[in-house]
């Protein structure tokens, strides 16, 4: 679902590099890509470099294999009795967060520590996602009902929702280790914010472009954030936001791309589209100066 949604932008738009408010830090991009795969997702990124993310060997007909990707090697990470696995999130114990697709299509949340997996599902929902875990063992991500989307809270075994104000949808997609917590929700367009001890705070995106899509996806100690948006005739680009100032990433040979999680080193992890259409992870490395 995620690869025919980028790819329907990618036919339909061209990369829009607009939102640089501020001189672009420089990076260093290594790709990676997991072996036999057709596309390959970063997903996650720890203070220790430790990656995680999904791969895909034929997306019509093999299923998706989760993976934490370390020192240059690939592990297959794979939920017992399941179709499709998707890791997420990792913190620096290792514990890696993400969710998988039983038999029936039906997406569970998943804990995976210490060589087990441990379902999380809110209970009462239709489906769970859990997008990120901090050093505590905090899990956040969201869950549907009938009510629609709602990100959530998951600490020492106890679930809190977490509704934008107003909202009529909400995604939390990243969370550090001061629990500050981020997503996106859904009103009359899409917003990002920060959740932090129980406000919420809207990060008000540049006056350059008219977003049609915006989403914050990572958060470090230091409150780097990081995510991806779509403008007016544009693809998906992924960003920076530091200090108040929106930096769009420029991936080398990206037609689109998305940050996902940001570690304390200043560490990007995400994933672009080349030319292809081809689905390649990405580490971006700060340059020291």
């Amino acid at each position: 679902m995620r690869r025919s949604l980028l790819l329907a932008v990618l036919a339909l738009c061209v990369l829009l590099s607009t939102l640089v408010a501020a001189q672009a830090p420089l990076y260093t991009f290594t790709t990676i890509n997991a072996p036999n795969a057709i596309d390959t997702e970063a997903t996650g990124i720890n203070t220790r470099g430790q990656i995680v993310g999904y791969y895909s060997e034929d997306t019509e007909t093999q299923p998706a294999h989760g993976f934490p990707y370390e020192n240059g090697v690939f592990t297959i990470l794979r939920a017992p009795g399941t179709f499709n696995t998707f890791a997420l999130g990792i913190n620096d114990r290792s514990q890696i967060v993400g969710y998988y697709q039983d038999l029936d299509g039906v997406a569970n949340g998943f804990l995976y520590a210490n060589g087990v997996f441990t379902t999380l599902d809110v209970p009462g929902a239709a489906f769970t996602i859990a997008q990120g875990i901090n050093n505590k063992g905090q899990i956040v991500g969201y869950y549907g009902d009938g009510n629609g989307e709602h990100g959530f809270l998951y600490d020492k075994g106890r679930i809190t929702t977490i509704d934008a104000p107003g909202a009529l949808l909400t995604f939390a997609y990243g969370i550090n280790n001061n629990s500050q917590i981020v997503g996106t929700y859904i009103d009359q367009a899409h917003q990002i914010f920060l959740y932090d001890a129980g406000v919420f705070t809207t990060i008000e995106s540049p006056n350059v472009v008219e977003f049609l899509d915006l989403r914050a996806l990572g958060i470090n100690d230091r409150s780097q954030i990081v995510g991806t948006y779509i403008g007016q005739s544009s693809a998906r680009q992924a960003f920076l936001y530091d200090a108040g100032v929106f930096t769009a990433l420029e991936v080398p040979n990206a037609v689109a791309s998305q940050a996902y999680a940001i570690n304390d080193r200043g560490q990007i992890a995400g994933f672009y589209a080349d030319s292809s259409g081809t689905f390649r992870g990405f580490v971006a490395t700060p340059t020291k100066k």
